[in-house]
């Protein structure tokens, strides 16, 4: 066991719409102008504001869910995203101390600052207070002594005379002012249905609002005082996860042969994957290719198996219809028996129609737009074998998504739903695995290795 000293900081709120997005984004992109190297993470199973991180480091943007992974791989999987860094910047979720319904602290801010020994910054929206503030900011550091707030940034003040009044009620708190934001200088996210839309969307306008985000953070923050608070936080003990099996040297290979290609969609209409994902497949022996629906006609060439993760297919149903040549493309595929791994959007994608327009008819079911919000985690466990997982396989995921689809499950489905929502969903058949539910790989690295066996193999 290793332990590393990586400087970090965790950026917390009292609650969501405080101005975490826009603080930790503006730190990291204001620190990598200073030339450091900054490991972008986010808590959660959030995809879309990794993106941002992504954009304003230059580095893959990385998130850390202790419902989805387990307590005992966040260590793990933040030393593996900050090899080689210079400091790590840890978006948080929700408030401090919200976490999974029902769980307690599991898979919240507070239990990933306590599991990375930590410092917490929390952004406070003082927009309508003054000398409350600091009761606020008391309560949050002494509810659990676990947690080290090491200072505030303050967001949305309304003038000098607001600010000195802020000020002067946290200095009885004994937590450090390290950072002031005027209300009257905001930054511009365009947010749809679930969340900010993605940068894969939106990439020149993104620039602008990251650098918008960079120049309020560093005009309004002490950066020195924030660096030298990262560089207080002890090691993280333990070694870095690894996409490579335990006990081998490298990725697994076949004698005679390089690994079977299996095609990743991406572009604007699949922006939701983890990294580990594509890394795991790699180790696994296989090469992967990735693709975007919106503009390619064809499966790249010698495609074994397919990726379709999640995304926005119903923002760009339209384009994705009007490309008959892939769809029908995907349809031969599955119809081949060839492994297809689909989440959220990809199983919408794989559905005979999408809000009445024709997708790729893999699965004999519809997919329509609703105004129902679908969200939580999931304790699932696979009804049966296929290409992904063995029967019995037990895995985590979340549910994120304002859709439906008619049958929720096939004859064979792809999960059973384990405690209050109990139910079967997704569907399996042939080499196809399509659910909602998206999971970290991380957590069960034997579906990635399985998923490329049964591409070499098919």
């Amino acid at each position: 066991m290793v332990s590393s000293p990586v400087p970090r900081l965790v950026v917390a709120a009292p609650s969501s719409g405080s101005g975490k997005t826009t603080v930790a984004t503006g730190l990291m992109a204001a620190f990598a102008a200073r030339g450091l190297a900054v490991s972008p993470h986010k808590v959660g199973p959030d995809y879309i504001d990794p993106g941002y991180h992504a954009l304003a480091t230059g580095r893959t943007g990385r998130n850390l869910d202790a419902y989805l992974c387990g307590p005992e791989l966040i260590a793990p999987l933040f030393l593996h995203g900050a090899r080689g860094c210079d400091l790590a910047v840890v978006e948080g979720v929700m408030g401090l101390y919200d976490g999974a319904a029902g769980e307690g602290e599991l898979a919240s801010t507070a239990q990933v600052a306590k599991l990375l020994r930590a410092p917490v910054v929390l952004v406070v929206d003082a927009s309508a207070q003054s000398r409350s503030v600091a009761a606020l900011v008391h309560g949050f550091a002494s509810w659990d002594p676990g947690v080290r707030i090491g200072g505030v940034i303050l967001n949305k003040v309304g003038s000098d005379r607001h600010e000195e009044l802020l000020r002067e009620a946290l200095d009885s708190a004994g937590v450090p002012v390290l950072g002031v934001l005027r209300r009257a200088r905001p930054v511009q996210t365009p947010s749809r249905h679930l969340g900010l839309v993605p940068v894969a969307e939106r990439r020149a306008a993104a620039t602008d609002s990251v650098a918008a985000m960079a120049a309020l953070v560093s005009a309004g923050c002490d950066l020195a005082a924030l660096e030298a608070l990262a560089r207080t936080a002890p090691p993280v003990p333990g070694d870095p996860w690894s996409p490579v099996p335990s006990g081998s040297d490298g990725p697994v290979r076949a004698a005679g042969g390089p690994g079977p290609r299996i095609a990743v969609a991406g572009g604007p209409a699949f922006t939701f994957s983890y990294a580990e994902h594509t890394e795991l497949l790699g180790a696994a022996g296989a090469e992967v290719v990735p693709f975007d629906p919106l503009r390619e006609e064809r499966l790249p060439d010698g495609t074994a198996g397919l990726v379709v993760g999640g995304g926005f297919p119903e923002v760009y149903a339209a384009e994705l219809s009007a490309n008959e040549p892939l769809r029908a493309a995907v349809a031969e595929l599955a119809a081949s028996g060839a492994p297809i791994a689909a989440e959220c959007a990809g199983l919408l994608y794989l559905c005979r129609e999408l809000d009445g327009r024709p997708m790729c008819g893999v699965l004999d079911a519809t997919a329509r737009m609703t105004q129902r919000l679908t969200l939580g985690y999931r304790d699932a466990v696979a009804v049966g074998d296929s290409a992904l997982a063995a029967a019995g396989t037990r895995m985590r995921g979340h549910e994120f998504h304002r859709t439906a689809v008619e049958p929720g499950a096939g004859a064979a489905p792809a999960w059973g739903i384990r405690g209050r929502d109990r139910r079967v969903e997704g569907f399996v058949q042939r080499g196809v695995h399509a659910s909602y539910l998206h999971t970290h790989w991380a957590s069960e690295p034997g579906v990635a290795r399985r998923f490329v066996e049964r591409c070499r193999t098919s």
